[in-house]
């Protein structure tokens, strides 16, 4: 297993998945109340904000396909990605895809919904690796294809966040435009702070939403 990390362009990558796998394990195993405890419900978050990450590693413990139709788009976006943005922008694109995703819940959602999953994530990545096709020129068509087909896929199965797959489509292309327009030596600065104001835009958005809640 540390030969594959090594030698693997996607070290990231298989750390999240693996990571995701073990929480899954965890999740089943008998008295385990973890998923409830990583679940994000939108009015959790006054108390415990961190549900807002956790829930994209968590998944359905009933289903198994759940986790591992995640992980496998997960892993192939992430082996693509990974090595054209590099560790910590490929991890921070993730990251933020998730927070978005929980963000995107907050306003299209009922308050006391309840969401696990790490779809939200991964629509982030797709939305990523567009972003990079437009920026290199090449082809993007088919991807635009397959981004549209499973957002009408979460549409219309029950039980499926749609809004989640929204909010992270959104701020996976927002973070990952970022880095795509910001790609030269003199501009990491300037990089550093467009990551920082996507980030800082889903934070306030957060906050917003929080406001609005309270009052009813």
């Amino acid at each position: 297993m540390k030969n594959i990390f090594k030698r693997s362009p996607a070290r990231v990558t298989l750390g999240l998945v693996s990571l995701n796998l073990a929480i899954w394990l965890l999740q089943i195993f008998p008295g385990s109340n973890l998923t409830s405890q990583l679940a994000f419900v939108p009015l959790s978050v006054y108390t415990e904000p961190w549900r807002m990450i956790t829930a994209g590693f968590a998944h359905s413990e009933s289903n198994p396909l759940h986790v591992l139709l995640n992980m496998y788009s997960l892993y192939i976006f992430g082996s693509i990605l990974e090595p054209m943005l590099g560790r910590l922008r490929f991890l921070a694109v993730w990251l933020i895809s998730v927070f978005g995703s929980s963000v995107a819940v907050m306003y299209l959602n009922t308050p006391d919904t309840w969401v696990i999953g790490a779809s939200g994530g991964v629509f982030g990545l797709m939305a990523a690796y567009f972003v990079v096709l437009r920026a290199v020129g090449e082809r993007s068509q088919s991807l635009l294809g397959l981004i549209a087909i499973n957002l009408v896929f979460g549409f219309i199965m029950p039980g499926v966040s749609w809004q989640a797959h929204l909010g992270g489509l959104f701020a996976g292309g927002a973070m990952t435009a970022v880095y795509a327009n910001t790609r030269n030596r003199y501009q990491r600065s300037t990089q550093l702070i467009g990551a920082i104001g996507v980030v800082l835009v889903f934070v306030a958005l957060t906050f917003y939403r929080m406001q609005t809640m309270l009052m009813g």
